[in-house]
């Protein structure tokens, strides 16, 4: 049983070394995935500000912040700049901090009622009495479609589908934020590899 432990922990050893020169590659996956998603949402924020200024602060049919104006600033801020740092590999933990905070007040103030799902599925785990209560009136918008539409042209670019507005996409994005203050923006694949070198390099010459 020794041995057999020993050689597992051998070809892992082996097999870790062979792909270190890869190591890089999953943190630069994550932030090309997160690039567009998070210009997007400060993209929109931006060319819809004063919107999203009352939606931060209304108390009925917002989230009823503090300081609007200022959490909606800083929101966009480091959603559009999040984009930039992470396309680049700049400050990439540094700037995956804040992000991962704002996906984490996201899933918490705007998607936690409406549970896990963001696409509605009643066949799928962790559905709610909302997300079951969807099938129904999925049916009959299909029903009136299919009796006074094109449903073959209507469809022809996918399935309708009800938007459940989970935490699902929120802490999905908040997970692959967690993962770079870990990794960083990845060996060879980002700024923050080459300036570490060179600060390295000339401390190391300096001594």
């Amino acid at each position: 049983m020794t041995r057999i432990a020993h050689l597992i922990a051998t070809i892992n050893r082996r097999l870790a070394a062979s792909l270190a020169p890869l190591d890089g590659l999953p943190a630069l996956a994550l932030r090309l995935y997160l690039v567009p998603v998070m210009w997007m949402a400060g993209s929109s924020k931006l060319m819809h500000f004063q919107d999203t200024v009352n939606w931060f602060g209304n108390d009925d049919w917002g989230l009823g912040l503090p300081f609007p104006t200022l959490m909606a600033a800083l929101a966009t801020a480091a959603e559009l700049g999040g984009a930039l740092f992470l396309a680049v590999g700049l400050a990439t933990r540094w700037i995956a901090v804040p992000l991962a905070v704002t996906m984490l007040v996201a899933a918490l103030t705007v998607h936690w009622d409406n549970g896990w799902q963001a696409i509605a599925d009643p066949s799928a785990p962790f559905a709610n009495e909302q997300v079951e209560a969807s099938a129904a009136k999925l049916e009959a918008a299909r029903s009136i479609l299919r009796e006074h539409g094109h449903y073959d042209w209507l469809t022809a670019s996918g399935n309708f589908v009800i938007l459940n507005n989970g935490i699902e996409f929120a802490m999905t994005y908040l997970l692959m934020l967690l993962a770079l203050i870990r990794t960083g923006g990845g060996r060879y694949v980002s700024l923050d590899y080459w300036l570490g070198r060179r600060f390295q390099a000339g401390h190391q010459c300096a001594d």
